[in-house]
């Protein structure tokens, strides 16, 4: 009898702990910069042997850091709007593009920025229909308002997390919005609106990914910050941000009410923009968890990358590197151009982060 109450306590026991355990869940998420497509690029992922576009190459070196966390999402600042292809100032990339994307790791793209309504109305209509063929989720254009009513909060649940993404951008350029589509612009009380609806999802966290700020500049500026609290006011839990096509400062905020994290611009994760610092970016991860039903950011940092551009015999080849990798393999397979460029992007990164980051430091392993 002493056995048998002994081997129920053994039991219960281990029920207990199995069910605090099963109480704590974590999420990885990994955020990219901007995926642009000049003219170079084009030309590049063209296999005149095939007639086809491949752009797997661009990813493969990184394509371990894309593919391991649960969600990585990126900015994708070209339209899929069909031939004729081209780079700035209107951007139309092959579809293959956003097929090297899914294939490389990345499961969501944003897609309002300055160049979403390059070509119109085909271009904001055709990029949403590839990425839905190719199941890859987005939010931020939509191709009309009862569409964006439907998908403008973007969620992304697993593990017992759920989260919510929205997408805004500054402008489109100049160029009118066509109707009925919708590009999400910012706009105080349309975004006050969307994270009032959005809290009633009841979401564990909120990211709000902003194409802002002024091109090259490396510190956020005056109306980015007063934007950034606003929405940190309204309840948004993360910010990232893009367009600036350099890096910008990142910090981890400690409130009342848990944590908030911001990366003000992450830079060029692939472009033919080689002028430095426009030829890198940074990767942003955060480890959410989950514990007794509250979610919080449980650890967080960036990896520095850059685009290796080189030149094969018929065409260039681009090739998007992580810094700490390439650093530890002691720069083997660059040529000396490569080698010396990539060590003065890395440590102009450096020393902008090291001085303006807060609470936000390198992954290097």
């Amino acid at each position: 009898m002493r056995y048998l109450k002994l081997s129920a306590l053994v039991i219960s026991l281990g029920l207990f702990f199995s069910e605090a355990k099963a109480q704590k869940t974590q999420i990885d998420l990994l955020f990219i910069g901007d995926v642009m497509g000049h003219d170079a690029q084009i030309v590049s992922a063209y296999d005149s042997a095939k007639q086809i576009f491949d752009y797997n190459e661009v990813f493969a070196p990184i394509q371990h850091l894309m593919q391991a966390p649960d969600f990585t999402i990126a900015n994708l600042e070209v339209t899929l709007a069909g031939a004729p292809y081209g780079g700035y100032p209107q951007f139309s990339s092959p579809d293959e593009l956003a097929v090297a994307l899914k294939n490389s790791g990345v499961d969501v793209l944003v897609t309002a920025n300055n160049h979403s309504v390059d070509r119109r109305k085909q271009g904001i209509l055709r990029t949403i229909d590839v990425l839905d063929s190719l199941e890859i989720q987005h939010t931020g254009t939509f191709k009309d308002d009862v569409d964006r009513a439907k998908n403008n909060l973007l969620l992304l649940e697993k593990n017992d997390i759920k989260l919510g993404l929205l997408n805004y951008t500054y402008g489109t350029n100049g160029i009118p919005v066509p109707a009925p589509t919708v590009v999400n612009l910012i706009d105080t009380t349309a975004m006050k609106e969307d994270i009032l609806l959005a809290k009633q999802q009841n979401l564990d966290k909120l990211i709000v990914f902003l194409h802002w700020g002024k091109e090259y500049v490396h510190l956020p500026n005056k109306g980015q910050k007063q934007l950034a609290e606003f929405l940190f006011k309204q309840g948004a839990d993360i910010i990232i941000g893009s367009h600036p096509h350099v890096l910008q400062p990142m910090e981890m905020k400690e409130t009342a009410t848990g944590k908030q994290f911001i990366a003000y611009s992450l830079g060029n994760f692939v472009s033919n923009q080689r002028t430095q610092p426009r030829d890198g970016g940074a990767m942003v991860k955060l480890t959410l968890a989950k514990e007794n039903g509250k979610t919080e950011i449980a650890n967080h940092g960036y990896y520095l990358t850059w685009v290796n551009k080189t030149f094969l015999p018929k065409r260039a080849k681009f090739e998007i590197l992580s810094a700490a990798e390439v650093e530890a393999n002691e720069h083997k397979g660059l040529s000396d151009f490569s080698r010396i460029k990539i060590k003065s992007f890395v440590d102009s990164s450096r020393v902008l982060f090291q001085k303006h980051n807060i609470g936000v430091e390198e992954i290097k392993n």
